[in-house]
């Protein structure tokens, strides 16, 4: 599996008494997350996963949080769809079987193509990635079932993300946050990794609906002119479906994992 260099993004979320859901946006703090099996016939053996917009079982694109028990190694499969993956936390290994174990940290990013046979592993104390799929349901088959899809495997280590500024992406209002671009074009529909420093005070949105992961630090967090504030840490989720404004203020440095249709602003 090759490794290329590219961008990254910074986290933020923390915790709400419930999730917020309305028609226009929707906020899911860690301690709000509906865990279940990814892989219910394997039993305790399974690792868990949320949901955290869209329904991994059916004909749809879904984001879902999937955690690992240190030690994990599965048995070679494929997947019948292309995923994304995004570490939150720990140390994950996503390859062929016969490759030699390449630990992934937080802040990493990696993409399995459909019908091709890999092994997935956690050497973590805790072990959490972000997963996505354009399509569903996401299926677990046997590798005899394998097949070419085109695509290629694609490993990016948290060292080797690229970060822009002000300076190469002029849409960056604040001259203290970072993008880095993983897949899609910035007109499109695309995924990035946003950085944010502690002590930031701002936005970020566009007019046609986002979605967002933290993947590391702490914030903030509120929509539009909204009273209530949430907070946020790793695994929390914001979206929007209509134009308006995830107001966030920083705690500490965080990585966003930020999915959108078409550039966003971040003020």
């Amino acid at each position: 599996m090759r490794t290329l260099k590219l961008t990254a993004i910074a986290a933020l979320f923390t915790t709400l008494a419930l999730p917020a859901i309305a028609a226009d946006h929707t906020v899911i703090s860690t301690d709000n997350i509906d865990w279940g099996m990814l892989n219910p016939a394997r039993g305790d053996a399974s690792p868990k996963a949320a949901d955290l917009w869209g329904d991994r079982t059916k004909d749809m694109a879904t984001g879902m949080l999937v955690k690992f028990q240190k030690g994990f190694s599965s048995p070679p499969h494929i997947h019948n769809i292309s995923y994304r993956g995004v570490v939150i936390e720990g140390l994950m290994h996503n390859d062929d079987k016969h490759a030699d174990k390449m630990w992934l940290p937080s802040g990493s990013f990696w993409t399995q193509p459909a019908g091709e046979s890999h092994i997935t592993a956690a050497n973590g104390e805790d072990n959490l990635i972000y997963l996505e799929i354009d399509s569903g349901p996401y299926l677990v088959q046997p590798e005899e079932h394998a097949f070419d899809n085109g695509e290629r495997p694609i490993n990016v280590d948290e060292s080797n993300v690229f970060w822009l500024n002000v300076n190469d992406a002029t849409w960056l209002d604040s001259g203290h946050a970072q993008i880095a671009y993983l897949w899609g074009a910035p007109e499109a529909a695309n995924g990035s990794f946003v950085k944010l420093p502690a002590g930031f005070n701002g936005s970020i949105g566009n007019a046609k609906g986002l979605k967002a992961v933290v993947v590391k630090g702490t914030a903030s967090y509120r929509w539009n002119e909204e009273k209530a504030l949430t907070k946020l840490t790793p695994s929390s989720f914001f979206s929007s479906d209509t134009q308006g404004q995830h107001i966030i203020k920083t705690e500490s440095e965080v990585v966003l994992y930020v999915k959108s249709n078409g550039q966003f602003s971040v003020k």
